[in-house]
């Protein structure tokens, strides 16, 4: 069940707070018009008309079917209540005279009560004809809609198709009729645009064959031949993927319509992928248990504004992962559980400045983690629970002057870990962790050599 909105939030309160005021304020002024009623008040006659009024309503009800006559009816109840709005509101203007009641009709009196009589009719004809042109105009309205709706899923179905021939030309046409599918979608039809996107990251996370192996050294003419058909197929498949998260790309860099939305890559493998300067302003975007395994991964300059992000169990074994000069400004992103077992991560210039972003009990067991030139300036930043058992963690240059960063319950068994040259407050449990490290395992800064370091918050206990 999805949360609500800032704005149904609004009317809700609006109506808890207005509806109780309103009530108090126009109390009095009930009691105010029940004592300037008239006195001759024609009671019979309104109850009569009310009798009559109802047996009507009844009779449209016992009507199956009559949806057109039960909208008529309340469009003439509309309009006759706003009648008798506009008659009672001139009646207080001219000082709420009393009634005349006529025991006798003249002539004159016959003739103004059939011009009225028949104003009525034509004003209650007038009112029915607008509601069935209304009913017309949306039922051409809904007929559009559900012809747009069927050219749309005739497209889908045949984009959806091509991506699933053996020739990867063809995907890379559907691949491409799917992203013009989604950007033609009907205005307020975002699960269309969502649809699209499940489809192309869908196709991410279906198992691909690995690249295949050099042939052996004395293989003959035919099999070095297989094994080159074989490795332009992998290569060719591999392009169909990589375009796929170009499309998605370009779409999260200019600000249309895929900001937003959900993208699922939960145990997809990644050889190599561009997201550079894409912006996560909201919904979510899933790396759970997702491979990092060659290639280059480029998160270089994205913008983490909102939204949830989440590596949660990714394994980095090689290759090169990149979050140079991104920006954490809101939202959460994820590492817990992320296992750093190879290749190169880097954040080197990102800036923490707003929202989460945790390395909950991430394993540091391999290859290189770099936050050379990183700034921790806001927001909340933990590594609580961590583990760095090899490699080399490096925060050289690392700006630590605001915000929430935490090391707490953090174990260094292996890895090389320097704050030698960062700036700032020491992150809190830095010190306690480092005393429990063996000898040579973190380098930290001179003035952080003291025995008791502040935390960044105080009072803040650990998280």
């Amino acid at each position: 069940m999805r949360s609500l909105s800032a704005r149904q939030w609004t009317g809700i309160a609006l109506v808890v707070v207005v509806l109780p005021v309103l009530t108090v304020t126009s109390w009095p002024l009930a009691s105010l018009l029940w004592d300037m009623r008239p006195q001759s008040w024609p009671a019979a006659r309104i109850l009569h008309g009310i009798a009559l009024g109802a047996v009507v309503l009844i009779a449209v009800g016992l009507i199956r079917g009559a949806r057109l006559l039960w909208l008529i009816t309340a469009a003439w109840m509309v309009a006759s209540a706003a009648v008798v709005a506009m008659i009672f509101v001139v009646w207080l203007f001219l000082g709420s005279p009393e009634l005349a009641i006529t025991t006798r009709l003249s002539p004159a009196n016959v003739d103004a009560i059939a011009t009225r009589a028949f104003a009525v009719v034509a004003g209650l004809g007038g009112v029915a004809l607008l509601v069935i042109a209304y009913r017309r105009q949306r039922t051409t309205e809904n007929g559009e809609q559900r012809e747009v709706t069927r050219l749309f899923t005739e497209r889908f179905t045949t984009a959806v198709s091509q991506l699933g021939e053996d020739q990867p030309a063809i995907r890379l046409g559907g691949v491409h009729a799917l992203a013009h599918l989604a950007d033609d979608a009907p205005e307020g039809r975002e699960d269309l645009v969502q649809m699209v996107i499940d489809v192309l990251c869908a196709y991410l996370r279906m198992p691909s064959a690995p690249a295949p192996s050099p042939p052996p050294k004395n293989a003959s003419k035919v099999q070095r031949e297989e094994h080159r058909v074989r490795e332009l197929e992998f290569v060719a498949f591999r392009e169909v993927r990589h375009t796929i998260i170009r499309v998605i790309r370009d779409h999260l860099r200019r600000g249309s319509r895929w900001q937003g939305m959900d993208y699922d890559f939960t145990g997809a493998i990644f050889d190599g992928a561009n997201l550079s300067r894409s912006v996560f302003s909201s919904g979510q975007m899933l790396f759970d248990n997702a491979s990092f395994s060659s290639g280059k991964i480029d998160f270089s300059d994205a913008v983490f504004c909102g939204g949830r992000v989440s590596f949660n169990g990714t394994e980095i074994s090689d290759g090169r992962v990149t979050f140079r000069g991104a920006e954490f400004t809101d939202g959460w992103v994820s590492f817990g559980a992320t296992g750093f077992v190879g290749g190169e991560v880097d954040f080197n210039g990102s800036v923490f400045s707003g929202g989460r972003v945790t390395f909950r009990e991430s394993r540091f067991a391999g290859g290189k983690v770099d936050f050379d030139g990183a700034s921790f300036r806001g927001g909340w930043a933990s590594f609580s629970g961590a583990v760095f058992s090899g490699g080399r963690v490096s925060f050289g240059g690392a700006h630590f002057t605001g915000g929430w960063v935490s090391f707490y319950r953090t174990k260094f068994s292996g890895a090389k870990i320097d704050f030698s040259r960062a700036f700032g407050v020491c992150p809190a449990g830095l010190i306690e962790a480092s005393r429990k490290a063996p000898d040579e395992t973190v380098s930290l800064l001179n003035t952080w050599q003291a025995a008791s370091a502040r935390p960044n918050i105080k009072s803040r206990g650990e998280d």
